[in-house]
């Protein structure tokens, strides 16, 4: 007699859940993470010059950016050895080195010359990650929730804007904040809060994917009844950034096999010092990530194997992702967000996601279905994501109760920190090396204040009973769950 399968909660990270809510789930995790994985690809290649001047290999180093994050994910899921922390992160091209690529590109001169030596950096400063996440457990002390949730807040912060801006129609829309793209946004950020709270079962859990194929019905209906193109000020049509490009999933290939190796690394010391200190930013995002996908998922702290793990992945990721040509490939936001908002950490569900990938950097056309998504379609969810990343650190922060001390470390860490990091040529006079590594978007001197914030103010008495207090409430909650399961 054929045994039927086990199934488990989506809401677990183990264990197995039905293929027809397992797709969905992942799919969901994929379409939040598209466009953002593959965008530092585009900008760095632009800066680089192979866009206009070599084609086909963009086409190939986009293709490979979709295998490599699907092939990082199973690794971050399942881990190899201790490359992995098993958490529900979504691997994906990180934007966090955008303004040390475009610095190398720019003092490289451009072209596929600097494009290989951005990847011999990687290399370098991949393994340079990889053996800091070896080291994450005596350096844990450096992370007690108040230092990585503030880290999580700020990384939450900086994606605000990223969300927004999807919202209004996308950063260079020659329509950038009408009202069909406002409402379009709206109007997937409506259903996802009604299907979230009105509904139960798959139609909850799957809140963002149904919204994102509303927002794809919509604009499609509207495609049909509003013009599609307008007319700048100076007299050019454009097409309007709502319309969805059926056409191009047509020309599409059905198959196409990735490339080893379509550039070249070469390793200047120029690019490799740069990106090395990024790769050591790039740790701590990670920490925070995984801090607040485990907080904010499944209602705990992070082990410290899980953050070594995750670590460990992240560099060896990025190391791998050079040989295919594609940037550093770090733990994504983004889905850190969508976990935080939807709960779901089962691991079956999100691998179907990182196949989806896969089979996206084999099949073009698969990936077609997604790229041609519009960015107002992408904001209506993201706006909402993003925001849950911010709750997920206040959560932390709040975690051992607030004191005079929290207060004072996050107050400095954001108000400063994140302040002036955040803000365009606010640290222009402290040199070109200072705003490569601490400006742009906050989270990097947000992190290194409240670290050393941390070390330097003494705890009092409120801290640590604040501290015991919450140390015997886990210990309270681990026994109610062990006497459930058991």
């Amino acid at each position: 007699m054929e045994k039927k399968p086990v199934y488990t909660s989506p809401y677990e990270f183990k264990g197995r859940i039905p293929l027809k809510y397992a797709i969905p789930l992942g799919i969901q995790h994929v379409l939040a993470m598209f466009v953002g994985n593959l965008t530092p690809l585009i900008i760095i290649c632009g800066a680089c010059g192979i866009v206009a001047d070599n084609q086909a290999l963009y086409v190939t180093l986009l293709q490979n950016a979709m295998l490599v994050a699907g092939l990082v994910t199973f690794v971050q899921l399942f881990s190899i050895g201790p490359i992995g922390g098993q958490v529900p992160i979504i691997m994906g091209t990180s934007s966090g080195f955008l303004g040390v690529m475009r610095s190398v590109a720019a003092s490289m001169g451009g072209g596929v010359i600097a494009y290989g030596a951005i990847l011999g950096a990687s290399i370098v400063g991949g393994v340079f990650e990889t053996i800091l996440g070896f080291f994450i457990k005596p350096l844990r002390k450096l992370f007690p929730p108040v230092v990585t949730g503030t880290v999580v807040l700020a990384i939450g912060l900086s994606l605000i804007s990223v969300g927004v801006n999807s919202f209004a129609g996308g950063s260079g829309a020659k329509d950038f904040g009408s009202l069909e793209n406002l409402l379009i946004g709206f109007a997937v950020l409506v259903v996802i809060v009604c299907l979230k709270h009105f509904t139960k079962g798959i139609t909850s859990t799957s809140s963002i994917l149904i919204g994102i194929l509303a927002g794809y019905a919509l604009c499609t209906v509207l495609g049909f009844i509003l013009p599609k193109t307008g007319v700048t000020a100076d007299g050019v049509e454009y097409t309007k950034a709502w319309v969805v490009n059926w056409s191009k999933i047509g020309e599409s290939a059905w198959i196409s096999i990735p490339k080893i190796l379509p550039v070249k690394p070469t390793f200047e010391l120029k690019a490799i010092i740069p990106m090395c200190i990024m790769f050591i930013v790039t740790a701590v995002e990670t920490v925070g990530d995984t801090a607040g996908c485990i907080e904010g998922g499944m209602g705990r702290e992070a082990t410290d194997k899980e953050l070594s793990g995750a670590v460990t992945a992240d560099g060896l990721g990025s190391s791998f992702a050079a040989l295919f040509g594609v940037l550093p490939n770090t733990s994504f936001s983004q889905n850190v967000g969508l976990v935080a908002m939807t709960k779901v950490v089962n691991r079956f569900a999100l691998s179907m996601g990182a196949l989806f990938l896969v089979l996206c950097g084999l099949s073009p056309k698969l990936a077609a279905v997604i790229s041609i998504m519009p960015q107002s379609v992408l904001g209506g969810a993201a706006v909402m994501m993003f925001s849950s990343i911010a709750i997920s650190g206040i959560q932390l922060i709040t975690k051992h109760g607030i004191t005079n001390r929290v207060i004072t470390i996050v107050s400095v860490a954001l108000g400063v920190g994140y302040g002036l990091g955040a803000t365009a040529g606010a640290i222009t006079g402290l040199g070109s090396t200072v705003n490569l590594v601490f400006g742009g978007s906050g989270i990097v001197p947000a992190a290194l204040l409240a670290i050393v914030l941390n070390l330097i103010i003494p705890k009092g008495a409120d801290d640590i009973a604040a501290e015991e207090a919450a140390a015997h409430m886990a210990q309270l909650k681990a026994e109610k769950l062990k006497e459930q399961a058991e």
